[in-house]
This record gives structure tokens, sequence and C-alpha cells, in this order.
């Protein structure tokens, strides 16, 4: 099956993956170079935070200390 993974090649050649990769074993990749800018580094920087603050955010403690908003009428 083939994947297609988002990264970005820094000025010296090196590779930053944006997402996590779990593979059964080790596989040959191809790499193709876009010809265009990294998006805002505030966007990528979202979306390499985003796992590390759902295991803070999906707990049943924080579930918890929110609940009260769902009393709340919505909008």
């Amino acid at each position: 099956m083939l994947q297609a993974i988002e990264g970005i090649i820094d000025e010296n050649g090196k590779l930053r993956i944006l997402e996590k990769v779990t593979l059964p074993k080790s596989r040959r990749v191809i790499i193709t170079i876009l010809d265009e800018e990294p998006a805002d580094n505030a966007v990528n920087l979202a979306l390499l935070s985003e796992s590390a603050l759902a295991r803070d955010w999906n707990q049943p403690e924080e579930d918890e200390a929110w609940s009260h908003l769902a009393q709340l009428p919505s909008l």
C-alpha cells in the first residue's frame, strides 16, 4: 500500500515528518520535493502539538473539569 506523508526538508537537508508514521518493518521511500515554501510555522507547530495536547486533554479529569459547560444553553 502506498502512503503520502507530508514533511519538510530544511536548508541543511534534514527531513522532518509532520505526522506520526507506524510501519510493521522498514520500508523504502521516494521523496518528492515540491517547488513551494512550507506553510506558516505557526500552523505546522499546531499540527505537531496536536497529539501531545490530546494526551493531556483526553483524560477523564479534563472531562470532569469542563462538564459544567454541557449545562449551558447552546448558541
